[in-house]
């Protein structure tokens, strides 16, 4: 796929996560202990052969940065191609990301790519787009999305986007999830076309002035272009509220879902750390939970995703919760649906106690 390019459009509405994420972004969110959103659709990238990513954020993204440090983790620290992040514009990619686009043309146009894929970052999925790109160059269609088939009577991707398919497996219509809806075929935002197009559409778009967001110029020309389809059949979660970022790593903690996403297909890259392994005391008891390096267990850890250096001092007894990196329990302490978000110090002899549907944030 040395013919692709490929885009990461951090315009995910951001609303229900505000707790957690404050003034960043939802791709540098912890994930299953060690890992952040973003690392998902790097790797997915990257597996698939793809070697100049761009990544069009908006200006508060310091963790980001940060975590994606020169893309060595994804072996994307190259003299040409490799990892380029725009974060410098004015425009919140939101709203607006058309005018990012614009701004950064050059970088698409002078790739040199035939061929571009664009996703956003909050889809959890182990992804091989080999097979989505020879589809699309077969299939003669202008462009494809890609979606997956999905039981959504749980309301897991409300606030998502449904494909309408017709008789001929083309894309009829795109529109909002219903609440309580069955099987959907859901709309992983995923799309690939020739970057010419892309280009096309863009300008197009600036010189009319008709749209800001390049989804939207898809939905409102469906009936002029030629949008095809390619159905991925992989696990897929999509992390755009507390309760889906909540439930997803819970879902990790199942043997089938955690070994698809990071042993069974490609694997999944992440930043290094170098941490110590975690500790053991005698007295810790630790069932069905993922734990990073560098952590130190005393007390009871049960279906929970602990980052990296945190201390579960001795008597605490953690349940059905996430504790991101360098929290600290303190002793006697019993936390139970719960999420701890990073360098929160929870005092001794306290409980905590939230829901299922609904965990205690600190």
């Amino acid at each position: 796929m040395k013919d692709c390019i490929g885009i990461i459009n951090l315009d995910e509405k951001e609303d229900y996560l505000k707790e957690l994420i404050g003034s960043n972004t939802i791709s540098a969110m912890p994930i299953a202990g060690r890992y952040r959103i973003i690392d998902f659709i790097l790797s997915n990238l990257t597996n698939s052969g793809v070697e100049c990513i761009g990544i069009f954020t908006k200006r508060k993204s310091y963790s980001l940065m940060k975590h994606l440090s020169n893309g060595r983790p994804w072996d994307l620290h190259r003299k040409h191609d490799a990892l380029k992040v725009f974060n410098y514009s004015e425009y919140d990619p939101v709203y607006d990301d058309i005018h990012s686009f614009i701004e950064n043309i050059e970088f698409i146009k002078y790739s040199r790519k035939e061929y571009i894929i664009i996703s956003p970052s909050y889809m959890i999925c182990n992804i091989n787009y080999r097979e989505a790109l020879e589809k699309h160059k077969t299939s003669g269609d202008d462009i494809t999305v890609i979606y997956k088939n999905e039981d959504n009577s749980s309301n897991k991707f409300i606030n998502c986007e449904e494909i309408i398919i017709d008789d001929n497996g083309k894309v009829k219509s795109i529109k909002n999830i219903l609440e309580g809806r069955g099987s959907t075929n859901v709309n992983m935002e995923m799309y690939i076309m020739k970057t010419s197009l892309f280009i096309d559409i863009i300008r197009g778009s600036i010189t009319t002035g008709l749209y800001k967001k390049v989804k939207e110029y898809i939905v409102d020309n469906l009936e002029n272009l030629n949008v095809g389809i390619f159905e991925f059949k992989g696990y897929l979660s999509c992390i755009n509220s507390l309760e889906s970022y909540f439930n997803t790593n819970k879902e990790i903690l199942n043997v089938k879902i955690n070994r698809e996403l990071f042993y069974d297909n490609n694997p999944i890259y992440t930043k290094q750390k170098d941490e110590s392994p975690t500790y053991y005391s005698k007295e810790s008891k630790v069932n069905n939970s993922i734990i990073a390096n560098g952590s130190y267990i005393e007390g009871k850890v049960e279906n929970c995703i602990i980052g990296r250096k945190v201390k579960i001092a001795k008597g605490a007894i953690v349940k059905n919760s996430i504790v991101m990196e360098n929290c600290i329990v303190q002793n006697n302490t019993i936390i139970n649906n719960a999420i701890l978000n990073s360098g929160n110090i929870v005092v001794e002899n306290n409980v905590i106690n939230g829901s299922s549907n609904y965990p205690t944030i600190i």
